[in-house]
């Protein structure tokens, strides 16, 4: 890690990490979309995980999901541990297209699941919150018969009001902004850059190159390595 990145996260009150699925694989969780990522491998994975599917077939998508999406075994990696860190000493924001709960295992404080999250079930009759556990058993709300849910943002649903009003914010008061493990191209995640501080410098932590709309300074390694010799 150069001396001068080190001096950028020491300085900085108001980090903004927008994260994606490269931040998990180091956990064991594939990315949707690289080689032997769900999308790559079933071409309709993008049907199965859509509410049109929810709706049209409520057994399918129950069993899709939770044939493909769940990783109970996995655990937070440094990359979740350093940043949750940061924002613990309340200088961080983490903005996440992660839905598997690994920042929320990691103790992130100030945290926006951008495209929600797999460990909130709720019933779709009562709106009761439900265990997971209950819903990786049955995917029928034993108190009532309504259907259980995984409260995420699939395909043909927007993104909460919530979680882009706490986006927005994050950026236009945001004094550093750190891209890790994705490539910015799934919008409207990716037009986030657009309401960024303009004072804000931009750094891409990512093993790809990227190509962003904006001015930033690319990183080219394993972020696994450059957080673990990141000081917090």
């Amino acid at each position: 890690m150069a001396v001068a990145e080190q001096e950028l996260f020491d300085q900085a009150n108001h980090i903004v990490f927008l994260t994606g699925a490269g931040v998990s694989t180091a956990s064991g969780i594939p990315d949707f979309r690289s080689a032997n990522g769900l999308y790559t491998q079933n071409q309709n994975a993008e049907y199965y995980l859509s509410h049109r599917y929810f709706v049209a077939d409520p057994e399918g998508f129950y069993e899709y999901c939770k044939n493909n999406l769940y990783f109970p075994d996995a655990k937070p990696n440094v990359i979740h541990e350093k940043q949750a860190a940061l924002t613990q000493q309340n200088r961080a924001t983490v903005i996440t297209q992660n839905i598997d709960n690994l920042y929320e295992e990691a103790g992130t404080k100030h945290l926006v699941d951008f495209h929600g999250n797999l460990y909130n079930v709720y019933c779709e009759k009562c709106h009761e919150t439900v265990p997971v556990a209950d819903y990786l058993k049955s995917r029928i709300h034993e108190k009532d018969g309504g259907n259980l849910r995984p409260d995420i943002v699939l395909y043909d649903e927007g993104i909460s009001q919530d979680a882009i009003s706490q986006s927005l914010n994050a950026m236009a008061n945001a004094d550093l902004i750190v891209i890790v493990g994705t490539s910015m191209k799934v919008y409207p995640f990716a037009g986030l850059l657009q309401y960024a501080n303009p004072a804000a410098p931009i750094l891409a932590i990512n093993q790809q190159q990227l190509a962003l709309p904006v001015d930033f300074k690319m990183i080219q390694a394993d972020a696994t390595k450059y957080f673990a010799d990141l000081t917090v």
